[in-house]
């Protein structure tokens, strides 16, 4: 009789998982039996508040949390997400987003366009909520729950990229009740993707727990541990004692000491982030008044100009990154070709320290007879460079480019701090020089977004982030020209022409696009699905699948012929496995499943 039920509950979770896009309020459970994935983590978290959240670290754990309207595929294509399908008006400016039939919110709460609704309106009417995706909803007009499943979306404009990308959508039911600009949401929270928010101490972990409604298919880890460490070189060394199962951020050195380890899998992978040296052109806060404490001298475009002119990419990609990566052009990485590279017409600055000394000659300003140059007030023009001190890279780079600028006649100050202190001082223009990058995501009108004027901070630093501390009227119109063009290959010009007018202002040198370097432990965890698919990554996607797809070894018998000849992704076919073996090791299964607790899941 027993195990009657288990093939009975066996052969439903099969019902469930094919076709993949079926609900799964009855999911597979071999998950409550499976273990966490322990991720190695060595960078701070700004906020789990999805509406304030900056930082790569917070924004990619939020990831796993909320679904999006639209998501990125695993080759970085639209693919459904909380809406199974959408559709625009002839004029191109009403959107209708249908919500799939049956969705659940972790706490079972349902899940509608009410939700929707909600999450936009209240990034669009309370400023101080727009401060990670402002940009997002500046083209809305209004947002509007037809019905539980239908959501109505009007814009001002015609708009290239879909409206339903990258907005977290947050649970009214929850939000609602809360003061949503200071809400910490980091313990026991509600979210609508394969895992939550359980648990975050700072400084020591992030504990999340696979979400049994996620509308995929729950996990078939029973969650993610997000583990801290000291840097990566102690990340590194949890991850060969079998302490963590998945590091990323991996120095070249590092990479290299983790190929052919027993038992690990070390993954280099095109990054979508760049990294860049950002030069403070005269901070201002969104009511026109001076933020921050940048030297004043740097509003001098022929003094940026000449600093960029003497940083030396090919020797810090090199030196630094021993090759693993690209040299950096635009802010667009080689990993999105239709938006990368320059406007016809332009090339990138040659390095040539006396072409950088020449400028600085002609503009005025004077070496003195110890070779150190003053300011055109005759004050002695020295700078600060800051950066991380959770990346090794960052220090490296400092020292060679301290070299240089020293053979331009400028003493630089280094100071490597937190990326919590990077993040706030940047914002409030507290800089001369700092080592900066994005995550970019494939559709570029964010990135472009946050280089408008209307995206200066506040004086306190809150409201709209700006990328650089910098702004141009001309540039705004290029933006709103690509933002409305729907003719992609007009618009992929215009895109291009937007990031060559930053690179001309000399307010952000794109320094490389850096290889994602990774490993995982291989005979613990199988499974992880990469973006894109072919020569793709794991950690740092746009989208969740990553780890989504983390299956333990023990669970997994899935071979390369059944995932390719299934036509369905890797996680799917996964799923369908599991399903499977929970008929043939039934009994066992029962028993790991009584002895289940919080501890197993760790």
């Amino acid at each position: 009789m027993r195990s009657t039920r288990i093939l009975a509950r066996a052969v439903a979770v099969v019902a469930l998982l094919v076709p993949v896009g079926a609900g799964t309020t009855g999911a597979a459970r071999a998950a409550d039996a499976a273990p966490a994935v322990k991720v190695a983590i060595a960078t701070d978290i700004d906020t789990f508040n999805p509406f304030l959240a900056i930082l790569a670290s917070s924004t990619g754990i939020l990831r796993f949390q909320y679904e999006n309207l639209v998501q990125y595929g695993t080759n970085n294509e639209p693919v459904p997400g909380l809406a199974d399908t959408w559709k625009t008006s002839e004029d191109g400016k009403t959107w209708t987003f249908h919500i799939r039939d049956g969705m659940k919110w972790s706490d079972n709460q349902p899940l509608t366009a009410d939700d929707v609704a909600w999450t936009f309106n209240a990034v669009k009417t309370n400023p101080p909520l727009q401060k990670a995706n402002g940009g997002l909803v500046e083209n809305v007009q209004s947002v509007t729950a037809k019905d539980p499943s239908t959501l109505e979306m009007t814009l001002s404009a015609p708009q290239a990229s879909n409206p339903g990308f990258e907005l977290p959508i947050v649970p009214k039911h929850v939000w609602e009740k809360q003061d949503a600009a200071t809400y910490a949401n980091d313990t026991d929270t509600v979210g609508s993707g394969p895992y939550v928010v359980t648990s975050y101490q700072k400084g020591v972990s992030v504990q999340l727990a696979a979400n049994p409604n996620f509308w995929r298919g729950e996990a078939k880890a029973s969650g993610l541990t997000y583990a801290y460490y000291k840097n990566t070189d102690a990340a590194v060394q949890a991850l060969k004692n079998g302490e963590v199962d998945i590091v990323s951020g991996l120095t070249p050195a590092q990479f290299q000491s983790l190929q052919n380890q027993p038992g690990i899998q070390a993954n280099t992978g095109a990054g979508r982030r760049y990294t860049s040296l950002a030069i403070n052109p005269g901070a201002v806060d969104a009511q026109g008044k001076p933020l921050g404490d940048g030297n004043a001298a740097l509003q001098d475009v022929a003094l940026r100009e000449a600093i960029f002119l003497a940083v030396d990419k090919q020797t810090l990609l090199s030196r630094v990154l021993q090759g693993l990566g690209k040299p950096g052009l635009t802010e667009i990485p080689t990993v999105y070709p239709n938006f990368y590279g320059y406007a016809p017409g332009y090339s990138a600055r040659a390095f040539d320290i006396a072409a950088a000394n020449a400028k600085l000659d002609s503009a005025g300003y004077a070496k003195g007879a110890d070779g150190n140059r003053t300011d055109k007030s005759g004050k002695p023009l020295t700078l600060r460079l800051m950066g991380r001190n959770s990346d090794p890279t960052h220090a490296q780079m400092a020292e060679f480019i301290k070299g240089w600028l020293g053979q331009l006649g400028i003493p630089i100050t280094v100071s490597m701090v937190t990326p919590n202190q990077v993040n706030d001082d940047s914002t409030l223009g507290k800089y001369d020089l700092y080592f900066t990058g994005w995550g970019i995501g494939p559709d570029p009108d964010f990135q472009l977004s946050i280089n408008q004027c209307s995206s200066r901070p506040n004086a306190d630093g809150s409201g709209a982030t700006s990328e650089s501390n910098w702004c141009d009227p001309a540039f705004d119109q290029l933006y709103t020209a690509q933002h409305t063009e729907l003719d992609q290959t007009k618009r992929a010009d215009l895109v291009k022409q937007a990031f060559t007018m930053i690179d001309k202002a000399a307010v952000n040198d794109v320094i490389w696009y850096a290889d994602s370097l990774e490993a995982w432990r291989s005979d613990k965890f199988t499974g992880f699905v990469k973006q894109p698919e072919n020569g793709g990554v794991v950690m740092g996607q746009n989208g969740y699948w990553g780890l989504y797809g983390a299956t333990p070894v023990s669970a997994d018998t899935a071979t390369a012929a059944t995932a390719s000849s299934s036509g369905l992704p890797a996680w799917a076919v996964g799923l369908i496995i599991a399903a499977v073996i929970l008929v043939i090791g039934a009994i066992v299964l029962v028993s790991m499943r009584r002895r289940a607790t919080a501890a197993d899941r760790e």
